[in-house]
């Protein structure tokens, strides 16, 4: 099994929560960071424009992506150009479509094109990403997000279709794709193997980091201990 630091894919740490935030960039192995306005409302955060701030200020040099909020084409693209604004590290996520299952790619064109880099973000299917890789080509540096764990949830393994995400993006140089939303460690090791540029992965995930390679049956003893020790410390009888 490789090392962390022996994969190809990058690791991005997506989460809201500035102090681990600021933990994970003291890691090595963290190549860039990603969030949402989900995790935002999670976290408590109620001012967008202050916490993106704070958190550029803590993270200056390693790319970040904070998505566009409206559900209006053109409200997106003033929102997207505010964004991108903030820093040079900071990539724009943009909604494969909104709402009304209007496309943005016309507006994804558009602003790769006058040098926003992008993230296009909440992608499932392969004809998503056809459609997202064609507006992105030849524009700013970009990235392709595809929620592989969402479409596991569905029930259809998602190793094939990131596969197959990766070839359509292979011609494009400017074009990186993200395997986003994982669900468990073993995807950092799936991304990897079929060749996928990024994986974002939330905290909860990175802390597993220090299992890897653990001996299976001194792993399998620790879990018997915990047991043990959880029905002691509760006073079970029988």
């Amino acid at each position: 099994m490789k090392r962390i630091d022996q994969l190809a894919v990058k690791i991005f740490a997506d989460g809201a929560d500035l102090p681990g935030m600021v933990e994970m960039y003291r890691k090595p192995y963290i190549k860039g960071f990603t969030t949402n306005p989900t995790l935002m409302r999670k976290a408590g955060i109620s001012d967008y424009r202050a916490f993106a701030m704070q958190v550029l200020q803590e993270i200056p040099d390693r790319p970040i992506s904070f998505e566009v909020f409206s559900d209006e084409l053109k409200e997106m693209e003033r929102q997207a150009l505010e964004i991108r604004s903030w820093g040079e590290n900071v990539y724009v996520k943009i909604p494969v479509t909104n709402t009304r299952r209007e496309s943005t790619c016309d507006l994804v064109r558009r602003l790769s094109h006058s040098g926003v880099k992008v993230n296009v973000t909440a992608l499932l299917s392969l004809a998503q990403v056809r459609d997202v890789a064609a507006a992105v080509t030849g524009g700013a540096p970009a990235y392709v997000s595809v929620f592989a764990g969402r479409v596991a949830d569905t029930g259809y393994d998602p190793v094939p279709l990131m596969a197959a995400a990766v070839e359509m993006v292979r011609a494009e140089p400017n074009t990186e794709l993200i395997w986003a939303s994982p669900r468990e460690l073993l995807n950092i090791f799936q991304a990897d193997a079929i060749g996928c540029h990024i994986i974002t992965v939330t905290n909860d995930i990175l802390k597993k980091l220090s299992l890897v390679g653990r001996h299976l049956e001194e792993y399998s003893l620790d879990t018997v201990k915990m047991f043990h020790d959880d029905a002691a410390e509760a006073g079970f009888a029988v």
